[in-house]
């Protein structure tokens, strides 16, 4: 038999750096359309907003407005952070009833490793929609610390939902992973496999716009009628007839009195730099205590750019630790796989404000229902909650769940290897989110790393097992000690599709003077706009 051959990419994509704003995201239109925004004399806020909307047209498998998210704020003139609840609740009609575990109890591959249930019920289909906040979260941020108006701000998004979803050589393979549920519904059935085909990119390179259903004509009224006829009037009504249609138990009384909130961050001191999480339903919580085990049982020796086999090792202990806690306490089961399809934005403006904001419909293409009225992805957030009862992740009428998403500020102290900085981090990734975040924190404070070094980093992956996953770009040295130290360590690549680890954003302001943004490939989208540039 012949060897096989074995195909590896090597390809990095250099952080921009500017005495402008700056703006990283997954896809480089949404980038650009955040750009476009600071350059017009927007802030990190409305360029953040206006990027996360963009985002929903341009890779609608990830987040779009059937979802929610969190945002992590700095703001530079009150030199405070704040941050803006939006995420998923159940609705109020919800019950444990609704999802009957299955008898074989085998974990589906797309869950979070809870008790299987018939049919799937809490990973796609009606059942699986929980109550969407990104437009009321995006509109609260956008109300209290923007300066743009509304209408404004959401115009490139209505714009390339008119164009449709760029189809590409990467969004044909998104859409052909997921054919074989979305053929299962028959909006997003007609919308993505039309002939019964996945759509095809153009083989001479040019990019041409899938129409997504009635969203163009969504986002439009959006515009006119600002953001709370998502929540209530003609808009509200439609949406919640297309659920209760497909058998969904969100009613008109979920979008009325779903609230998104302003609160106060989770903090710690992580060496000298202060760490800005969001609540506790998130993996803020995990990250601290992963930052404070960090601390505890690893001092940084001499800077080089050398990667020290101790840090690695205590990477890994700090996550196991971390993990180890969370299961047990914060409601969260073991996971053996995961899907979601989570996306990140991070903006820093002239002002020295930034942004960390993390979006979400869950699993690629959500619940994979696509309301036919609206054009609306609806998201499976009712994935999150644990459907054994009694638990204090169970499934219950109005209750929020807990999430992996992880956006994160951290003023960065100044040594004699650098300035006092502000810097944004998070990622995509799902379970993958966190411990990304936390390597690159360390990398930023400990290594004293630019943000570009920082991104490109080789790093590991613990996701709340025994299995250590370590990048196959880690030196030699590195991965002798993990696996002599992890014995079930695994050596994987950063390879497009499967994603074996998160795929992160970092932006720096350093003493409000310089702004750096970076993005870690394999993401075939991912750029960093500069407002200069428009």
């Amino acid at each position: 038999m012949q060897n096989r051959v074995k195909e590896q990419w090597q390809i990095r994509k250099a952080a921009v750096t500017s005495h402008g704003p700056v703006v990283a995201s997954q896809h480089h239109l949404a980038s650009d359309v955040g750009a476009g925004v600071l350059a017009s004399g927007g802030n990190a806020v409305d360029a953040a907003i206006a990027t996360g909307l963009a985002l929903g047209t341009v890779e609608p498998w990830m987040s779009g407005i059937g979802g929610g998210g969190y945002m992590t704020i700095y703001l530079a003139k009150t030199d405070e952070v704040k941050v803006i609840e939006f995420g998923m609740r159940a609705p109020f009609n919800a019950s444990s009833a609704d999802y009957p575990l299955a008898a074989e109890g085998i974990n589906s591959s797309d869950s979070f490793g809870w008790p299987k249930v018939e049919n799937d019920a809490n990973i796609h289909g009606p059942l699986s929609i929980a109550v969407p906040g990104y437009i009321k979260g995006v509109a609260l941020a956008l109300e209290n610390f923007g300066t743009q108006p509304w209408d404004k701000v959401i115009e490139p998004a209505c714009q390339l939902a008119e164009w449709g979803l760029p189809i590409d050589w990467f969004s044909s393979s998104k859409i052909n992973t997921f054919a074989r549920e979305l053929n299962r519904y028959d909006e997003t059935r007609s919308v993505y496999l039309a002939d019964g085909f996945p759509p095809v990119a153009d083989l001479e390179g040019n990019m041409w716009g899938l129409p997504l259903g009635q969203l163009h004509k969504t986002y439009r009224h959006l515009q006119t009628h600002g953001p709370e006829s998502y929540y209530t009037g003609d808009l509200a009504g439609m949406i919640c007839a297309d659920l209760n249609a497909a058998g969904s138990r969100i009613s008109l009384e979920d979008l009325e009195k779903y609230e998104a909130k302003i609160t106060t961050p989770l903090s710690t001191t992580y060496r000298d730099s202060e760490v800005f999480v969001a609540g506790n339903l998130t993996a803020g919580p995990s990250l601290v205590h992963a930052l404070e085990h960090l601390e505890n049982h690893y001092t940084p020796g001499v800077v080089s750019a050398d990667l020290d086999p101790a840090q690695y090792e205590a990477f890994a202990n700090g996550l196991l630790s971390a993990y180890d806690f969370r299961l047990k306490h914060l409601g969260a089961g073991p996971d053996k796989k995961t899907s979601e399809n989570t996306t990140h934005v991070c903006v820093t403006d002239s002002e020295g404000n930034v942004v960390s904001l993390t979006q979400t419909i869950m699993s690629g293409f959500g619940s994979r229902i696509m309301l036919p009225q609206t054009g609306i992805l609806m998201n499976n957030g009712m994935m999150w909650f644990d459907p054994t009862p009694g638990t204090p992740n169970s499934v219950e009428g109005g209750r929020h769940p807990l999430c992996n998403m992880c956006p994160v500020i951290v003023k960065k102290a100044a040594n004699n290897a650098s300035a006092n900085s502000v810097f944004a981090v998070g990622a995509c990734g799902g379970r993958k989110i966190f411990p990304s975040v936390f390597q690159l924190i360390s990398f930023m404070v400990d290594n004293q790393l630019d943000v570009d070094d920082a991104v490109h980093r080789p790093r590991i992956d613990n996701s709340g097992s025994e299995v250590i996953t370590i990048m196959d770009s880690m030196p030699q040295d590195v991965v002798d000690q993990l696996t002599r130290r992890f014995p079930q360590s695994r050596l994987r690549p950063n390879g497009v599709s499967p994603n074996h680890f998160a795929l992160p954003q970092l932006v720096e302001n350093v003493s409000n003077s310089a702004n750096t943004g970076g993005c870690f490939v394999p993401s075939p989208h991912a750029k960093v706009s500069c407002a200069d540039d428009f």
